[in-house]
């Protein structure tokens, strides 16, 4: 019965915020306050609230699990991340906790718990938002996750500090698991590709990297994401995300049904959060502020920042554990952050162009070092995107002797030996400083449909005349392509089967 109320409540209110034009997770926030309303009446079991946390806290773990697979630990140490993190704390924190004791009356010990729950921003939102736009390695992508994960330390040392509890003398230990970095990539080649690839996935997020690290006395999430960091490298890293994609989402409906289950508010409760939602403005005005004088590009520090414009599910467990009586207003806080900032992350990239003008005039003269020009030299083609389709590519122009370049927003694919630069081809700003006048062919290799549109249109628009050439997953991908702009379009997949059929027709053919 359990089962059956959950999912059907998920799907239901997924599917009325999907036909709202809302993100399905606006949904399963509603579903969550509707089975604490009438979960008792249809037959809901009282055990369903800490069933759906133990669910709850899987799908975290999967989730920054993930993430650490696809995060690059060196960009934790950049300036930027470290400052924009440690400053935002610092001035939410001051601010909050002089209007909680002011308005609130609060003690100052409580106001400030409450306050350093509030300036947190929501990883699990900012992390799906990014990874459903392909984003999170672009630079706004990175410098975000950083700060999250910054804040998310901050808040394990908090509770730490707070609870009373220490880490075991045993935690040291955990400076000696790079040193396990060849088992793990043992593990990976005997898993190979199929159901065993998601096992062992799971093991080491929640078993190794969560019970693992609780049994030493630190965080679980930590635990998760450290397990990620050390496989990152490994060449098949990306393909073990996308194994645990399925999972992790399904698991991830628990949190946010979790989130609306924490109870429902009375009229002192729905104020606070009212106040709360008006003030969510200012917590990503300040991250934009904050990146911009860290000398990150304007459209990058708008996409960042409002990554960032939400309050975070780490507050609830803050409040969880310490401040109980503030749990469900934090909670409605919480939501209706989501509520906010979802849909205007869907929205992001049309949101900038239209304001574009009125936020460069905020950029410093100096550039942060990811984003200087790109000078791709006398190349005559250029591959925007270097997964497999655009390696690919880029190797055939190659062996035939044609000055080929490629594009990433990947940095970690950038290679001066292979001519590929690091360059956000949805920036515009990108576009404005590309030299293509003796390009005579660009072809679209990124993954995303948009990303595509994007370049054909600025590409046109900059005065290209040459081909431009798109590889599609979908057939219906085909019109607006041609409509922005695009040449010529050709399904990845029926092109591979045709590469099939040629490599076999040759050794057909052949003598031998």
């Amino acid at each position: 019965m359990f089962e059956v109320l959950i999912l059907s409540f998920a799907l239901v209110f997924g599917i009325i915020a999907r036909q709202l034009s809302l993100p399905p997770l606006v949904g399963f926030l509603a579903a969550g306050f509707a089975l604490n309303a009438f979960g008792p009446s249809v037959g809901l079991s009282s055990e369903a609230g800490p069933l759906l946390e133990h669910l709850a806290h899987l799908g975290v773990l999967l989730l920054l699990f993930t993430i650490g697979l696809k995060l690059n630990v060196k960009s934790l140490a950049e300036p930027v991340v470290l400052g924009s993190a440690f400053i935002h704390l610092a001035i939410t924190c001051l601010l909050f906790t002089t209007g909680f004791v002011v308005f609130l009356s609060l003690s100052m010990d409580k106001a400030l718990l409450l306050a350093i729950a509030l300036s947190f921003s929501s990883t699990v939102l900012a992390a799906k938002v990014l990874e459903a736009k392909r984003e999170l390695r672009a630079l706004h992508g990175r410098i975000a996750i950083g700060i999250l994960i910054i804040q998310d330390l901050v808040a394990i040392a908090v509770l730490s500090f707070y609870s009373g509890q220490t880490p075991s003398p045993w935690a040291l230990l955990v400076f000696l698991l790079p040193l396990l970095r060849p088992l793990l990539y043992w593990l990976m080649s005997i898993a190979q590709h199929d159901e065993l690839l998601v096992l062992l996935g799971a093991v080491l997020a929640i078993a190794i990297g969560g019970m693992g690290f609780e049994a030493l006395g630190l965080s679980s999430e930590v635990g998760a994401l450290v397990m990620g960091l050390l496989l990152a490298k490994h060449p098949r890293a990306q393909e073990l995300s996308k194994a645990l994609w399925g999972i992790k989402e399904m698991l991830l409906i628990s949190f946010f049904l979790q989130i609306g289950m924490a109870g429902l508010p009375d009229t002192n409760a729905l104020i606070f959060a009212g106040v709360l939602a008006l003030a969510l403005p200012l917590k990503g005005l300040l991250f934009f502020a904050l990146l911009i004088a860290f000398r990150i590009r304007a459209r990058n520090a708008f996409l960042g920042g409002l990554s960032l414009t939400a309050y975070s599910e780490f507050g609830l467990i803050v409040a969880s554990s310490i401040l109980e009586e503030w749990l469900v207003p934090l909670a409605i806080a919480v939501a209706l952050s989501f509520v906010i900032s979802a849909p205007l992350n869907r929205l992001a990239h049309g949101l900038f162009d239209r304001w574009e003008k009125s936020l460069t005039r905020f950029e410093r003269d100096t550039r942060h070092p990811d984003e200087q020009p790109v000078n791709i030299g006398n190349a005559t083609v250029l591959i925007l995107g270097m997964g497999r389709t655009g390696s690919a590519a880029y190797d055939f122009f190659n062996d035939k002797g044609v000055s080929v370049a490629g594009i990433d927003s990947d940095p970690n694919k950038s290679q001066h030996k292979r001519h590929v630069y690091y360059g956000d081809i949805e920036d515009v700003g990108f576009w404005h400083q590309l030299d293509i006048s003796k390009l005579v062919a660009v072809t679209l290799a990124t993954p995303e449909l948009e990303s595509k549109l994007i370049a054909t249109r600025e590409l046109r628009k900059a005065g290209f005349t040459g081909q431009l050439f798109a590889g599609i997953h979908f057939q219906d991908e085909a019109a607006p392509l041609h409509e922005a702009g695009v040449d010529q379009t050709y399904l990845l997949m029926t092109g591979a089967g045709i590469g099939i059929a040629e490599k076999a027709w040759e050794s057909l053919q052949s003598p031998s």
